[in-house]
């Protein structure tokens, strides 16, 4: 929403706004952006979505981009994503991408200083491995890596095999970003009898699989659609249901 990567697009701003602060209002309370969408202007309008909010009752995720993970960029990025929501603190703040040729500890050590200003509350990380998070957590002083958001959905659950167990033993919050395959769901069959017998929809149980594991963060402008998501919130599938699907799309 707002533009592509780093470049802005003013076009569907009330339109965007309208629709973050109607999923709000259904209970879609977790947001999720970063310095890099748009060029900053999602982030924008994030802030003047959530302005007719308690600020208590929205959870804001944002993001660093990797070629800000040095110390003084990490506060720079972190202070103008802050600016531009126009809010008083980032609830939790990610490395959006690993940078090899920054030093991890240089990056976290930044990030816990902002917890420490209160420009942040919580930190973590994104598309980090498995390798890449157990040093993240070593590297810590002061806070804890509260989540990894990475790549999960019913066409990729290799995170099931170990980062999710992983973070389930530590306490970590697995943020499943492209949970609808960008898409692809709305063609899928192999789950249409399932969604059958909930009475829901074959996006809102495969929503409602990855629930189990991580917080699901798919994307609508669209006000049926965001419906359909809000539904999610309002039921569980059952372990044998969740076990047929992880056996239908592996094999």
């Amino acid at each position: 929403m707002g533009g592509g990567f780093w470049t802005a697009d003013y076009s569907n701003d009330d339109k965007y706004i309208e629709a973050i602060s109607y999923a709000i209002s259904k209970g879609i309370n977790v947001i999720d952006t970063a310095e890099m969408y748009g060029g900053g202007h999602t982030e924008e309008l994030v802030g003047k979505a959530v302005l007719n909010f308690q600020r208590d009752d929205v959870f804001i995720i944002t993001k660093v981009w990797n070629n800000h993970l040095k110390y003084d960029d990490v506060i720079k990025s972190a202070t103008n994503s802050l600016k531009r929501l126009n809010t008083k603190y980032i609830d939790l703040y990610l490395i959006h991408w690993p940078n090899p040729s920054v030093k991890l500890s240089e990056t976290l050590a930044a990030m816990e200083e902002l917890v420490d200003r209160g420009i942040v509350r919580c930190i973590g990380v994104s598309n980090f491995d498995l390798k890449l998070l157990k040093e993240a957590i070593t590297l810590t002083r002061k806070y804890e890596i509260v989540a990894d958001e990475i790549e999960y959905s019913i066409y990729n659950l290799s995170p099931e095999r170990d980062i999710i167990p992983f973070a389930k033993k530590n306490g970590i919050e697995i943020i499943a970003y492209s949970p609808l395959g960008q898409g692809r769901i709305t063609t899928e069959n192999r789950l249409y009898d399932i969604a059958q017998k909930y009475g829901k929809t074959v996006v809102q149980i495969a929503l409602a699989y990855l629930k189990k594991n991580a917080i699901p963060i798919p994307k609508s402008a669209n006000k049926k659609h965001i419906d359909e998501i809000a539904e999610v919130l309002k039921f569980d599938l059952s372990d044998e249901d969740a076990n047929e699907i992880r056996r239908r799309v592996s094999e």
